[in-house]
C-alpha cells in the first residue's frame, strides 16, 4: 500500500481523527447559518496563523466532495511582514497544497507613522477594508473570515464587560459598505483546543500576529483585555467544564421576558413598554 504525502495525512487527520470536533463542526455551521450556497464565490482569507489555514483546508475538502457547487480564492493578504515571515506562509501553504494569492499593503508601515491608541483594533480595521476592496476585485461575494468558538464567546464577555452590552461575533453579516458583500464565520463551532490538536498531531508551525508595533511599542499580550476574558474562562472551566458551551447556548436562549430593555435597528426599547399588556 502507498505511503500517504504529509498533505494527504494531514487532509485525512480532518476528515477522520478530527471528524467530530473539526470536520463535523465546520459542516454543521455551514448547514446551520447557511454560510455557503450554489454558486458563491467565496474568498477565503488566509493570515498565516493555523485557524485560516485550517479554514482553507476545510473549504479545500467541502469543494471535493460538498454537495454544494462553489468556487474559493485563498488569499493572503500582506500587512507588511518581514520576508521570513512571508517565506514561512507560503512554505505552509505548500505543505498543505493550498494555491495562495498574496497581495500586498501598506498597513503595518501606516501604525509605524501614527501614535494610535488602540493599534490591534486600526489595525483589524484596515486589514477589514483592504480584504472588502480585494474580494470586489476578485468577483466575490463573500469573504470568510477563521475566527472560532472561543473568539465567539470571548467577544461576548467583552461586550458585556468593557462596552455595557450584550452583543456578540455573528455567523455571517452582511457588509456596510459593500454592497453584495457578505463575512462568514465557517470555523464558528471549532473550538480552538481542537484546532491546537490538529495543529500539534500533524506537526504544523504558523505564524502569529508578526506586527512589528507590538514589539516595538513593548505591548504585553498577557495584559490584553482579550487575553484576561480568556483566562477568566479556563478559570471557570475548572469548576464547572461546560462554562463555555453554555455562555455560547445563552446567546440562543435570550428570555425576552425577563431583559430590562433591548436595541433594534438603532432604536432603544425598555420592558416598561409592553409590562402592562
Amino acid at each position: 500500500m502507498k505511503e500517504l504525502t504529509k498533505q494527504q495525512q494531514i487532509e485525512k487527520s480532518i476528515i477522520k481523527k478530527y471528524r467530530k470536533v473539526i470536520w463535523s463542526k465546520f459542516i454543521k455551521a455551514i448547514k446551520d447559518y447557511e454560510l455557503v450556497v450554489e454558486n458563491d464565490k467565496i474568498m477565503v482569507c488566509i493570515s498565516g496563523g493555523k485557524d485560516s489555514f485550517l479554514m482553507a483546508k476545510c473549504f479545500q475538502e467541502l469543494h471535493r466532495h460538498g454537495q454544494i457547487p462553489f468556487t474559493a480564492k485563498y488569499v493572503v493578504m500582506n500587512p507588511g511582514y518581514s520576508q521570513k515571515h512571508l517565506k514561512q506562509i507560503k512554505d505552509t501553504a505548500l505543505i498543505l497544497g493550498l494555491d495562495i494569492e498574496i497581495f500586498d499593503t501598506d498597513i503595518f508601515a501606516v501604525l509605524d507613522k501614527v501614535n494610535f491608541d488602540s493599534p490591534c483594533y486600526f489595525c483589524a480595521k484596515m486589514r477589514r477594508g483592504y480584504l472588502y476592496d480585494h474580494a470586489k476585485k476578485l468577483g466575490c461575494n463573500k469573504i470568510a473570515l477563521g475566527h472560532h468558538f472561543n473568539d465567539v464567546i470571548e467577544t461576548t464577555l467583552l461586550s458585556i464587560f468593557y462596552g455595557s452590552e450584550v452583543k456578540t461575533m455573528l455567523p455571517k453579516l452582511h457588509s456596510d459598505n459593500y454592497k453584495g458583500l457578505e463575512l462568514i464565520r465557517p470555523l464558528y463551532l471549532v473550538k480552538e483546543n481542537n484546532i491546537l490538536a490538529w495543529r500539534d498531531y500533524n506537526n504544523l508551525k504558523f505564524i502569529n500576529c508578526a506586527c512589528n508595533f507590538t514589539k516595538i511599542a513593548h505591548i504585553d499580550e498577557n495584559a490584553s483585555k482579550r487575553k484576561q476574558i480568556k483566562n477568566l474562562i479556563a478559570t471557570l472551566k475548572k469548576q464547572n467544564p461546560h462554562i463555555d458551551d453554555n455562555i455560547f447556548t445563552s446567546l440562543n436562549n435570550i428570555n425576552m421576558d425577563a431583559i430590562l430593555g433591548y436595541r433594534k435597528n438603532g432604536q432603544l426599547h425598555s420592558y416598561l413598554e409592553t409590562y402592562d399588556d
